[in-house]
C-alpha cells in the first residue's frame, strides 16, 4: 500500500481528494467580476491564442471534435433547442475574442444561436456512409477557426439512417477541455433534450460565475502565486534532462506539427488487472498507467532521468467552476529518476509524489514557465518533454441511447511527439496515441504499444494477489 507519509496536512488533503477523483477546492473564492470591467483571457487561453497567431501554415492543432452518437428516434427540434439552451447557460460558448488596447479580451454576445439542420446520408449506399461521414467531418475539423473575432464552436448533425444520428461538435480548445467534452456538455444537452422532447419545461440551476469571471479572478489573484511557482519550477529544472523519445524514423523531420492518431485497446483481463493492482496499492489507475509509460520510455532510451507531461485540470481545483464549460487545463512537467534496479512499485510511489508536487504548482501556464526559464521555443509546444499521458474523464449516465467519444476525427496535427490518451470503458481500456508522423511511422507506435501492454501485464496483472 502506498502511503502519503511526510506530507503536510494541505498536501495530504489534496492527494486524498485527487485519489477520489475530486479536484475542487474552496481556496480563493471566485465571484462575479466588477460590472463594466473587461473580460481578459485566462492564462491558458492567452497562451493558446498567442501560439495560434505565431504559428502559420500548420494543421489546426487546437481544434477538438466531440462526437455524440444518437440511436433511436431523434427529435431534431428538441435537440436544437437543447443545444441553444446550453449555450445560453454558458457565456464562453457565445464569446469571441477581440484586441482592445493591444490585449485580447473576451466579447460576450447576448446570443449566438445555432441551427442543427441535418446532413442526410440516407441517399448514399449504406456501405459508403461511414466514409462520407468521416470525410465531411474531417473537412470541418481541419478548417481553422478565426480566433480574432469568429465563433469558436461549429456543430454538425449527420443523419446516418432513420434510427442513427451523429452530432459532431468542432470546438477550439480555448472553450473546451475533457470535463466539458465528456461530462458537462453531454449531460446538460441530454437533460434539456429529455424534457423538451417530452413537452416538459426544463431548468437547471444558473451558474454562480461564468468563465470570464474565472479569467478575471485568475489574472487579478495569481501574480504572487505565479512568482513562487516559477521559482519552484526553476529549482526543479535546474539541471537539464535530455528529452526522452521513442525510436524515430531513419530521417526524421523535426520542427513540424503534422500528425495522426493510432487507436488501441487492452484486453479486459489486463484492464481489470490494472484496476485491481491500483486498488491493492492504494493509488489511482492514472498513476499506474503513467508509471507504465515512464517505464516504457526508460526501456527505450536507457535514460535515468525521464520527463513526461500530463494535462492538469488546474483551473477546476476551484469548486465554483466545476460545472462550467471551458478550458481549465495546463500541461505540467513530471520528472522521474529511474535508476537501474528501480522496481515498478518504487517508481509508482515516486510518481505519486511527483504528481502531487506538480499539482501544487500547476497554476502557471507551462509556456510562461518556459519563457521565464529561457527555454521558449516556437518549434516545440514544450521544451521539457515530448510525451504526454492523460486519462479522459468518465462519461456520466445520460439515460439515453447516446455515446460520447473524442479524438476519433483527426485535425491533421500533433502538438507533441506522442500523446497517450487512455479511456476507461466497461469492456476494458481503450486509447488513442496521437503522434508526429514526420518523426514516427505507424510500426514504431505499434511496437511501443505492444511493449507497454507487455510490461503492464507483467507488473500489474501477474502481480495481483
Amino acid at each position: 500500500m502506498l502511503q502519503a507519509t511526510g506530507l503536510s496536512d494541505v498536501k495530504r488533503d489534496l492527494l486524498s481528494r485527487y485519489m477520489r477523483g475530486v479536484a475542487s477546492s474552496k481556496v480563493g473564492t471566485i465571484r462575479r467580476r466588477p460590472a463594466g470591467s473587461a473580460a481578459p483571457l485566462s492564462m491558458s487561453q492567452a497562451e493558446l491564442y498567442h501560439r495560434e497567431l505565431r504559428l502559420h501554415g500548420i494543421p489546426p492543432l487546437h481544434n477538438e471534435c466531440v462526437n455524440l452518437r444518437m440511436l433511436g428516434h431523434l427529435d431534431i427540434v428538441a435537440l436544437e433547442k437543447s443545444f441553444n439552451e446550453t449555450i445560453k447557460r454558458h457565456e464562453l460558448w457565445r464569446t469571441t475574442v477581440e484586441t482592445h488596447g493591444g490585449q485580447p479580451v473576451q466579447i460576450i454576445h447576448p446570443a449566438m444561436p445555432v441551427e442543427l439542420t441535418p446532413v442526410d446520408l440516407q441517399g448514399v449506399p449504406e456501405a459508403g456512409r461511414e466514409e462520407v461521414c468521416s470525410r465531411l467531418v474531417s473537412a470541418d475539423v481541419c478548417r481553422p477557426f478565426d480566433v480574432r473575432g469568429g465563433a469558436l464552436i461549429r456543430p454538425k448533425l449527420i443523419r446516418m439512417n432513420e434510427t442513427e444520428h451523429r452530432l459532431f461538435l468542432t470546438a477550439h480548445q480555448m472553450v473546451l477541455d475533457g470535463v466539458s467534452a465528456y461530462q458537462i456538455f453531454p449531460s446538460e444537452l441530454a437533460t434539456f433534450y429529455k424534457g423538451f422532447s417530452s413537452g416538459k419545461s426544463v431548468s437547471l440551476p444558473e451558474p454562480k460565475v461564468q468563465y470570464a469571471d474565472f479569467a478575471y479572478w485568475q489574472n487579478e489573484s495569481l501574480n504572487g502565486t505565479a512568482t513562487s511557482q516559477i521559482s519552484y519550477w526553476r529549482q526543479q529544472l535546474a539541471s537539464e534532462t535530455p528529452i526522452a523519445s521513442f525510436p524515430l524514423k531513419a530521417q526524421p523531420i523535426r520542427g513540424t506539427f503534422y500528425g495522426t492518431i493510432k487507436k488501441f485497446s487492452f484486453p479486459k483481463t489486463l484492464s481489470e488487472g490494472i484496476k485491481e493492482f491500483a486498488r491493492q496499492m492504494g493509488t489511482t489507475v492514472f498513476l499506474v498507467l503513467l508509471t507504465g509509460v515512464a517505464t516504457l520510455l526508460r526501456q527505450h532510451t536507457n535514460q535515468e532521468e525521464i520527463v513526461v507531461g500530463t494535462l492538469s485540470p488546474s483551473g477546476r481545483k476551484r469548486s465554483e467552476v466545476m460545472g462550467l464549460l471551458g478550458y481549465f487545463l495546463n500541461p505540467v512537467i513530471l520528472k522521474f529518476t529511474i535508476k537501474k534496479g528501480t522496481t515498478f512499485r518504487e517508481l509508482l510511489s515516486q510518481a505519486q509524489g511527483v504528481l502531487l508536487d506538480a499539482m501544487c504548482h500547476d497554476d502557471v501556464p507551462i509556456e510562461r514557465v518556459a519563457r521565464e526559464l529561457g527555454h521558449a521555443d516556437e518549434s516545440s509546444p514544450s521544451p521539457f518533454f515530448s510525451t504526454v499521458v492523460s486519462l479522459q474523464p468518465p462519461t456520466p449516465n445520460l439515460e439515453l441511447p447516446w455515446s460520447v467519444t473524442t479524438m476519433d476525427v483527426e485535425n491533421g496535427g500533433s502538438p507533441w511527439e506522442t500523446y497517450f490518451s487512455f479511456i476507461e470503458k466497461p469492456e476494458g481500456f481503450i486509447g488513442r496515441v496521437q503522434y508526429n508522423s514526420d518523426l514516427f511511422d505507424e510500426a514504431a507506435i505499434e511496437c511501443a504499444l505492444h511493449d507497454l501492454q507487455n510490461l503492464l501485464q507483467v507488473h500489474c496483472l501477474e502481480a495481483v494477489v
